[in-house]
């Protein structure tokens, strides 16, 4: 039969190699798919795989690169521009059989050959391979080692598709001619893909998206902010809980209903109440009304699923789906669960989900824990689960009142395997609740990247165990303000909750300032998620995707780049005395300005300079080049899903620079008619103390309001300043810092524009205007619990015009401690 995805015949689905682009033996086969990229096949019998598998999806990544075969009585070599492959037929797939050498230089002392047999050890992951992502951290307490990623400072990495099912053209899967169990007791078939691409990381990305399809398009509003949490909500305890998050303008566009959303109090003689598709009704005696009170508030809906335990008798859904599968639901037997039958697939997806779907549950949230084995040798059901998911929210649908339509594909579910970045988003898993945990997830979610792994959801404040501690709650909403995705959650407990009025005074405000500050950053977020689909780019990355020749975008693997913006976030306690916390980063080469200080650092050095950061609670430094052009939401009201008609524009100044907004008609797959690209183009001329901000609009009609509010803030700039907008005078405000996200500088109001017919701003007068070194010493000092009449010796040495190493060694002998000393460091 058919498969439920797809009308389309159950033959493998082709993904041949361009012809000439082969080199074969009777039992070995090598493709040169690239330059750099190599595919490299074993199977005795002559088995080998044209078609697509689980992992790759095409094989046609361009013409065939110019390469030489050699061959000789007991060898083959190919030699392309950049590799050099050696095999030895005779000794087959083996370390002294088979190698590929680098023809091009690489960073670090190991070796550019790989051999056959080479191991991922995580031991050397910070020495060789790059590393990439792990299935899961539930239970996880601080570090844990993770599988191997694309990129190696050897320059080279291979990804083993051996074991990978064949994919049908109707979406469904079926073992390869000879699994690779089934010859485990000759010599297994291997499929394997070299790449050698040295430190041309971004290359090596694109070309393993062109091999396995690309990162999708995610959904817009799920860029927004999250609220989860295991706990057993009520229709009214839910929906109240969201009007206060409005009321105190904490704009929220994803709400997450947790287990309890389904009947949970079953018959024991049935099992558990983990898996459930029936509602709740004493909770939610009105599931559509519910679902459509959260959608008027412009919020998506996902539902917790754990599906393991099949469908029950108690379940709505068990009658219609026993009649599909010609059982008889008077036997009240259960349903076991199957994601590797086809026709438990299609029964499962239209009676269990489908009609959830129609009442308005906009995507679900499939938690799967419970072990790997399916109907399908070698089908891990997680990865079956996320793909029928993924493709089955994409398909056509019919409404009341509407035409079929299709909506953009999501799921949100665990890590499979390398393909995953097909399947977005991810849920990371329950982590344990601890400074440890927190200073690992910036490092987790960024080195993701290096499997093209981008959609990261973790568990923001830590899910479970550990201990309530107000500041690192707060560190933590600081760091999922920059993640690929911020869901707050934690687990069933009266005291594990993550609204921010729960929490100290201080925490309160930092953690309300970085959840309106997220919503401000969608447009921003949603035109690098653009930029992910279409380039390979990661929004959230390490820092060594752009600097990769700079051996200090390797030292520290917690600070990373969000679009451009380069944070660092604060893992660790402040110091009590001083009230502030430290973290080292590295800053590349060029002059850099802090969003929330203002503060300007100048990194001169080819190699950049390494800096140590001091910051109170309620800053966290996020970074952006002289001349960067931020553009967010202004208006907190509207949705994050929709395209903002109030725009912020956030200018860097000190040098040119440019930002290309890209903004589109929210539909599966945007074309040319559904995509909007706004360019902001900033001339900076600080001698002349002018600047020059051009703002044009360009794509249909209809996408984005005609007319846009929009305001400019430059940040550290002053000087007696006077603006015009389009040839007319228009008011310039001073602007102090908010203490939280934005330091000081000058507003502009653009007014009401329209910016297909361009918008141009011209500043006089206007100059880089950082924070005075005086100013900056007083708000280090002030909160400093310390005595007053060292504070006062202090403020003489900085009051005598002191700088550079007398006013350090001054300020040491007035008696500032350690902490404070590197504090001020950081801005004398």
């Amino acid at each position: 039969m058919a498969s439920p995805l797809s009308s389309a015949s159950n033959d493998p689905r082709p993904a041949p190699a361009p012809v000439g682009a082969v080199v074969a033996g009777p039992d070995w086969r090598f493709t040169v798919l690239t330059s750099r990229l190599i595919r490299m096949e074993y199977s005795r019998e002559g088995n080998f795989v044209d078609a697509a598998t689980q992992l790759v999806v095409s094989r046609d990544l361009g013409p065939v690169p110019d390469f030489e075969v050699r061959r000789s009585e007991d060898r083959v070599e190919i030699i392309t521009e950049h590799l050099h492959l050696t095999y030895l037929p005779a000794r087959g797939f083996s370390r002294s059989g088979l190698s590929v050498t680098l023809r091009t230089a690489v960073i670090g002392a190991h070796g550019g050959t790989w051999r056959y047999g080479d191991r991922w050890d995580p031991e050397e992951a910070y020495r060789t391979n790059l590393g990439g992502t792990v299935r899961t951290l539930d239970t996880v307490d601080g570090a844990t080692a993770v599988q191997p990623g694309l990129l190696s400072i050897t320059g080279h990495s291979v990804i083993d598709d051996s074991g990978s099912l064949l994919v049908q053209e109707d979406e469904w899967v079926r073992p390869r001619p000879h699994s690779h169990a089934a010859n485990t007791a000759t010599a297994p078939d291997k499929d394997l893909y070299f790449f050698g691409y040295g430190q041309d990381y971004r290359s090596a990305l694109r070309d393993f998206f062109a091999l396995t399809g690309p990162t999708p398009l995610i959904p817009r509003a799920l860029l927004g902010n999250w609220w989860s949490r295991f706990h057993r909500y009520s229709e009214g305890s839910y929906l109240e809980l969201m009007d206060r998050f409005a009321a105190e303008q904490l704009p929220f566009s994803v709400a997450v209903i947790d287990m309890d959303w389904h009947l949970v109090d079953i018959d024991p003689a049935i099992g558990n109440g983990w898996t459930g598709y029936t509602w709740n009704r004493e909770l939610f005696p009105d599931p559509e009304r519910f679902l459509a009170a959260l959608h008027e508030r412009g919020m998506q809906v996902t539902l917790n699923l754990h599906p393991a335990s099949g469908i029950r008798r108690h379940e709505d859904a068990y009658e219609p789906v026993a009649r599909a599968l010609g059982l008889d639901p008077a036997t009240g037997a259960d349903i076991p669960f199957n994601i590797g039958d086809k026709d438990f697939t299609a029964a499962y997806l239209e009676h269990a989900h489908h009609t959830l779907e129609t009442q308005g549950v906009d995507f679900w949230w499939l938690d799967w824990q419970q072990g790997g084995d399916t109907d399908i040798p070698g089908l891990d059901p997680l990865w079956m689960l996320n793909h029928v998911h993924y493709l089955d929210s994409g398909r056509e649908r019919s409404g009341p009142g509407r035409t079929s339509y299709r909506r953009r594909p999501i799921t949100f579910s665990r890590f499979a395997d390398a393909s995953s970045h097909r399947t977005p988003i991810g849920f990371s898993g329950d982590t344990v609740t601890s400074w440890e945990s927190l200073r690992f997830q910036p490092e987790f979610t960024a080195t993701s990247a290096n499997i093209g792994y981008y959609w990261w959801s973790n568990d923001i404040g830590g899910h479970m165990l550990g201990v309530k501690d107000d500041q690192m709650t707060a560190r933590w909403v600081q760091l999922g303000c920059f993640s690929p995705i911020n869901r707050m959650h934690s687990t069933m407990s009266m005291f594990n909750s993550k609204e921010p009025w729960r929490y100290s005074r201080d925490a309160h405000a930092t953690m309300n300032a970085y959840l309106r500050l997220r919503h401000r950053l969608v447009p921003y977020l949603y035109t690098w998620a653009r930029r992910a689909h279409a380039e390979g780019i990661g929004p959230v990355r390490p820092l060594y995707h752009d600097y990769p020749w700079r051996m200090g975008s390797y030292d520290n693997r917690n600070e990373f780049l969000f679009g451009d913006l380069l944070v660092m976030p604060i893992t660790r306690p402040a110091d009590p005395a001083s009230r502030l916390a430290q973290e080292e980063a590295w800053l590349p080469q060029g002059t850099w300005f802090d969003l929330p200080t203002g503060r300007r650092y100048d990194a001169a050095a080819a190699d950049g300079r390494m800096l140590t950061f001091s910051r109170p609670l309620e800053q966290v430094p996020v970074l952006a080049r002289a001349g960067s052009v931020i553009v967010g939401a202004e208006d907190l009201g509207e949705a994050a899903g929709d395209n903002p008609r109030h725009l912020s524009v956030v200018v860097v100044p000190g040098a040119d620079g440019e930002f290309v907004l890209e903004e589109d008609d929210g539909s599966p797959e945007p074309g040319p008619d559904g995509v909007v690209r706004t360019r902001f183009t900033l001339t900076w001329n600080e001698a002349a103390g002018s600047a020059r901000l051009a703002i044009i609009q360009d794509g249909p009609d209809g996408v984005v309001p005609d007319e846009r509010e929009i305001a400019v803030h430059l940040l550290s700039a002053g000087g007696q300043a006077t603006a015009r907008v389009n040839g007319t005078d228009t008011p310039v405000k001073e602007r102090p810092a908010d203490g939280f996200t934005l330091g000081g500088g000058l507003d502009v109001s653009l007014g009401t524009v329209r910016p297909a017919d361009g918008v141009v701003l011209e500043l006089s007068g206007v100059s880089t205007k950082p924070p005075s070194l005086a100013d900056e010493v007083f708000r280090i000092l002030e909160p400093a619990q310390m005595s007053y009449p060292a504070k006062d010796r202090a403020w003489g040495v900085v009051s005598s015009g002191a700088t550079g190493g007398t006013l350090i060694g001054g300020l040491r002998a007035a008696g500032l401690s350690e902490q404070l000393l590197a504090a001020i460091s950081e801005v004398a």
